[in-house]
């Protein structure tokens, strides 16, 4: 009798895959993974075209059971991504599954996981995948099929892509270790983990930061709790602060699972007090777009204050010293009526005001002097310090948007906010300007773009920068059409170079103005001047959110 098929999520489904009986290998598809055989040794075919991307790997040769079967078989070599039929062999678990890059797939490391697979060639060789995709899961129908369906996508409306980093250190101690883990599972298994609702990953902190696992690992809550569970106490001084920067820098990336557009959370768990600085991380994980809260436990009694580096470390390393950020669990014991409102917090993403930064949220505009004193070699100069800029800042439909201005006695819109929204075009763009040459009238060119290429966006969601590059005098008033647009709301940093005057350039940018004008002799000096501007921009966008 032919399996009964149903659609989910694009995947055909049927009845378990069984072990083959030698007339057929069965079919699987690109995702089915070691875990869901149901034998110790099965024939299955894989499809054809699988995007190698998709492939979630762990060790080599010896595969975690985690791993998608046809990623491991092609990793291995037993077939291409023409598909193919797969001998699986069911292994125990091990320690160490170690990281290979092999045939267009990276494997990644997984301390330690309950049992494996290896992956071998067929007497017949590898076949055409044909037949319609299967994967493991038993059929269903009607209210089991929409329990499955929400299990399987997650909490749509708890979106986020959050890292618990839990300690490790001697202060907390094997056995509240335990209990902390505990907590977490806990944690995870309400939030609704699922494809389309929040992922979790976890990074241990101790004398130095380990990632346990990252947020592309998995997006079922059993798999999460497993992992927990596999988790080891590692000791050491509880250097919190280290582990915050090194998740803040490393852990939140594209590479790593992170979800454009998606509230990036960290859940920082201490049991007593961070042995280490924990405010200037707390500094790192904003400039980073990330929502840091405190769980603290067991806090430090007066008796203990004199220990602590900095008994207000709570306050400075939250997203927002207001409340929201911090929560207080009094000892480990007893925790389950402190998941939920945690959840809770979690999942309130219009209160993660740390989500905004000057990377994602920013239109910057560069108004361009044209003119003949210039020369064309000096004006690629210009072009290369504006490419280099721009390549600082997420650049996207619903992050940071670059626009460009050239002006001589004229001006010429060489694209707006909305023409390009990912960084690689707008670097080409940028490229593909063409020197005018002319004479100099930056104000009525300082007008025309606050006019023309402000308007449109003024009441964005975006702070709007502006930043003027001239080599000389003005033939027109610059200070009117300056205030205008400083009026508008428009931040603007002025650069100076050869023989342009110090008082034009003084009277274009913005209060404080020391900080936002540069002046240098020679177009060579313009690269130096790059992080100062991209600082600039991120230090006024953090003011203006205070």
């Amino acid at each position: 009798m032919s399996p009964v098929l149903m659609l989910l999520g694009g995947v055909l489904l049927a009845s378990p895959v069984r072990a083959s009986d030698g007339s057929a290998p069965t079919t699987i598809t690109c995702l089915t993974r070691g875990v869901d055989l149901r034998k110790e040794r099965a024939d299955v075919l894989c499809p054809a075209d699988c995007p190698l991307w998709q492939f979630y790997v762990f060790g080599n040769v010896v595969y975690a059971s985690l791993s998608s079967i046809c990623g491991a078989a092609i990793h291995r070599g037993v077939i291409t991504n023409a598909g193919g039929t797969v001998r699986v062999q069911t292994l125990p678990g091990k320690e160490n599954y170690s990281a290979v890059y092999a045939n267009g797939i990276q494997s990644q490391v997984l301390t330690r996981w309950a049992s494996s697979f290896s992956v071998a060639g067929t007497k017949s060789g590898a076949l055409e995948a044909a037949g319609r995709p299967l994967s493991t899961a038993r059929p269903s129908t009607g209210k089991r099929l929409k329990k499955l369906l929400e299990k399987t996508v997650g909490n749509k409306d708890c979106k986020a892509d959050i890292a618990f980093l839990i300690d490790g250190s001697y202060n907390i101690g094997q056995r509240r270790f335990n209990l902390q883990k505990n907590f977490v599972g806990k944690v995870a298994v309400m939030l609704r983990i699922g494809t389309e609702g929040p992922h979790v990953g976890v990074v241990q902190a101790s004398e130095h930061p380990k990632t346990e696992f990252y947020l592309k690992n998995f997006t079922a809550a059993k798999d999460v709790l497993f992992a927990i569970k596999e988790i080891g106490f590692r000791g050491g001084n509880s250097n919190t602060g280290k582990a915050l920067k090194h998740t803040a820098q490393r852990f939140f990336s594209l590479e790593n699972g992170v979800r454009r557009g998606i509230p990036k959370i960290v859940v920082v768990f201490i049991d007593g007090w961070p042995s280490d600085d924990i405010e200037e991380a707390g500094i790192v994980a904003r400039e980073f777009g990330i929502n840091v809260f405190i769980v603290s436990v067991a806090r430090p009694t007066t008796e203990e204050q004199g220990m602590v580096q900095d008994v207000g470390f709570v306050d400075k390393a939250v997203c927002r010293n207001n409340g929201f950020f911090s929560y207080h669990i009094p000892t480990w014991f007893g925790t389950t009526k402190y998941v939920k409102p945690l959840v809770q917090k979690l999942c309130s993403h219009e209160q993660m005001l740390c989500s905004k930064t000057c990377y994602n949220s920013v239109n910057i505009a560069f108004l361009i002097d044209g003119s003949s004193s210039v020369g064309d070699s000096n004006f690629r100069l210009v072009l290369e310090f504006i490419s280099n800029v721009a390549k600082a800042f997420e650049i996207s439909d619903i992050g940071s948007k670059i626009a460009a201005v050239q002006f001589t006695y004229d001006q010429r819109m060489e694209f707006s906010f909305t023409d390009y929204t990912t960084k690689d075009k707008v670097l080409s763009a940028v490229r593909g300007i063409r020197y005018m040459s002319g004479g100099t009238a930056t104000g009525d060119a300082i007008s025309f773009t606050t006019r023309n290429l402000f308007g449109p966006v003024r009441d964005g969601p975006n702070k709007n920068f502006l930043v003027v590059l001239t080599d000389g005098q003005s033939y027109d008033d610059v200070r009117g059409p300056a205030a205008a647009a400083h009026k508008a709301g428009i931040t603007v940093f002025s650069i100076g170079v050869a023989w342009a005057p110090l008082d034009d350039l003084k009277d274009m940018a913005s209060e404080p103005r020391e900080s936002h004008n540069f002046f240098t002799r020679e177009f060579t000096g313009l690269e130096q001047i790059v992080p100062d501007v991209v600082r600039g921009i991120c230090r006024d966008f953090l003011n203006s959110k205070q």
